[in-house]
């Protein structure tokens, strides 16, 4: 793993307009990573079923994840950070998503956040902002969800603006250290995104969250009342140009999403094979001794199984794809995005059916004891089903069935 930076190297001046490098690190060091978040996940497990029946904050878990280091991976390690590639960050995403989805939801939108400096800030900007979280150690949150569109944007004389207004759905908002946030300029009705400190006078971190499942990904509501975005908060101004680097922020987004329905699935196998070699007993009629000797137990693992490799495969493919581009120095263009974004769709659609059957068919296959309710074993369905309604997967076929039938690309949005 990269070495520790000290004070000094955190504040030594930068380069005026030098983009800090992210190359991303070795294969030693991304299995270090892995091997850190399989201790964390067993940590999770430990209580991952009752602290899901309760809901709440996860303040002892949010500590644990602070403590690991994990909160630094995506940082480049020029700025002190562990520099990891995306396929790392959401490999430790799916380890962590196996015993607690909720916790891992929250790390990986962290990760989502710096992802948005790095692609939106400007070369001073990202040095502030990602030093800082290195050296204190920074949890961020969001307030970004763009179809919410009740928060917004007015022009402050100053410079910057004040925002006003609700905003919901977002994660891992209850103490977070840093929010990015957005609204739309009341003017001409574009999107603003800024960073701000958690503590900025006039939030109200409600603190809300309350869904059958990812019950603790603190997923509420913020109220803006008059709140102050200095020019140096600004990532993207109403009248800034957009461009084909930002278009990528959505191929992260989705590659969350994706990692945590496989990291749901794979853990809904690993507790119904638990269940299936220890507590179910055979049907009379398999005329066999063991659960695991039924040819129908049997046919229904080796279907789940080959559609969890379909989705592991794909999403591994897909997080290359994304790191192709995001490590690239120099300019993308739309139709490699393109290509991006079909793998990460591809994707997308895999894990979203994969997350569900696995979380149902638990059941088949565990039989009459996995019901038992100190058991909380419908968490992996509910956790799936409540996080596959981030956007329809429908759109997802659409998307891919014109690309199959005339190689149209998907239309870049927040969700595509």
């Amino acid at each position: 793993m990269a070495a520790p930076r000290t004070a000094a190297d955190l504040s030594a001046p930068a380069a005026a307009q030098s983009t800090p490098p992210r190359t991303p690190g070795s294969a030693d060091e991304a299995a270090d990573w892995l091997a850190i978040a399989d201790d964390v996940a067993a940590r999770l497990d430990i209580t991952a079923a009752e602290r899901d029946a309760v809901g709440g904050h996860a303040a002892a878990e949010r500590a644990l994840i602070r403590g690991s280091g994990l909160l630094d991976l995506s940082i480049p390690a020029a700025i002190g950070g562990a520099g990891q590639s995306w396929a790392t960050i959401h490999g430790v995403v799916r380890r962590l998503a196996r015993a607690d989805s909720a916790v891992a939801h929250v790390l990986a939108f962290h990760h989502l956040q710096i992802a948005t400096v790095m692609l939106y800030a400007t070369p001073d900007q990202q040095r502030r902002l990602l030093q800082r979280t290195v050296r204190e150690n920074l949890f961020w949150g969001n307030a970004l969800n763009p179809r919410d569109r009740r928060c917004r944007a007015y022009r402050h004389p100053s410079g910057g603006y004040v925002f006003n207004g609700d905003k919901s759905f977002c994660s891992g908002s209850v103490d977070a250290d840093y929010l990015t946030v957005s609204a739309y300029d009341e003017a001409s009705d574009a999107l603003v995104i800024a960073a701000i400190p958690g503590d900025r006078a006039g939030l109200d971190i409600r603190g809300d969250w309350d869904a059958i499942g990812q019950r603790q990904t603190d997923s509420g509501s913020i109220g803006f009342n008059r709140v102050r975005i200095t020019a140096e908060d600004v990532l993207l101004a109403a009248d800034a140009p957009t461009t084909t680097r930002h278009q990528l922020r959505s191929c992260l987004a989705q590659l969350v999403l994706v990692n945590l329905y496989v990291g749901l699935a794979e853990g809904a196998l690993a507790t119904a094979r638990e269940m299936t070699t220890t507590r179910a007993r055979p049907w009379a009629a398999a005329d066999v001794e063991a659960a695991i000797d039924d040819p129908y137990v049997q046919h229904r693992y080796g279907r789940l199984w080959v559609r969890l490799r379909a989705a592991q495969l794909l999403a591994n493919h897909a997080a290359q794809a994304v790191d192709a581009l995001f490590f690239r120095d120099g300019s993308i263009s739309a139709a490699e995005r393109g290509d991006a974004a079909i793998a990460v769709a591809e994707a997308k659609v895999a894990a979203h059916d994969i997350s569900l059957e696995a979380g149902s068919e638990l059941f088949e296959l565990g039989g009459t004891a996995t019901v038992a309710r100190p058991r909380h074993l419908d968490r992996f369905w509910r956790n799936a089903r409540t996080h596959t309604l981030h956007d329809p997967v429908d759109y997802k076929l659409r998307d891919l069935g014109r690309w199959a039938i005339s190689g149209t690309y998907p239309e870049p949005t927040s969700y595509s």
